[in-house]
């Protein structure tokens, strides 16, 4: 196992793989990216990192697969917040870092959580994720 990988900051962006996506939006037909860039965008309506997704408001079905360095805490946070309002649902593919502070905060018991069987292959990566990965879904019942 290569340690070094597992908790390098070089890449933070990991993009969705389409098929993976495909499915999702099947059952919950997304409405909006809230963030991603021109390039890897998986809805027409998207923010980018111009646009700044921590910036804006979110509405209806909303994707997230946010980048994984430090600041996946700020976007895990904006999901939460965003929910309570009542105006959207999220779906969030996030590291399945159960250790970590915003997972015990922001997320258990609070959201569900399906927490995805084997690596995904992010799109960009010639190998799969050197982390497991888990879907949250962000709704008020």
């Amino acid at each position: 196992m290569n340690i070094k990988a597992i908790f390098s900051h070089k890449n933070t962006v990991w993009s969705t793989p389409q098929g993976f996506f495909d499915e999702l939006d099947k059952k919950y037909n997304f409405t909006l990216d809230v963030c991603a860039t021109s390039e890897n965008t998986k809805c027409a309506i998207f923010f980018s990192p111009e646009t700044d997704g921590l910036q804006q408001e979110w509405t209806g079905t909303c994707w997230m697969n946010p980048p994984y360095g430090k600041e996946i805490s700020s976007w895990v946070k904006k999901a939460h917040l965003e929910v309570s309002t009542g105006k959207c649902k999220v779906i969030a593919l996030l590291p399945a870092r159960t250790d970590t502070k915003w997972f015990h905060e922001l997320i258990l018991g609070k959201y569900k959580v399906e927490f995805i069987k084997g690596r995904l292959k992010f799109s960009d990566s010639k190998n799969s994720a050197p982390f497991p990965s888990m879907l949250v879904i962000f709704e008020i019942n």
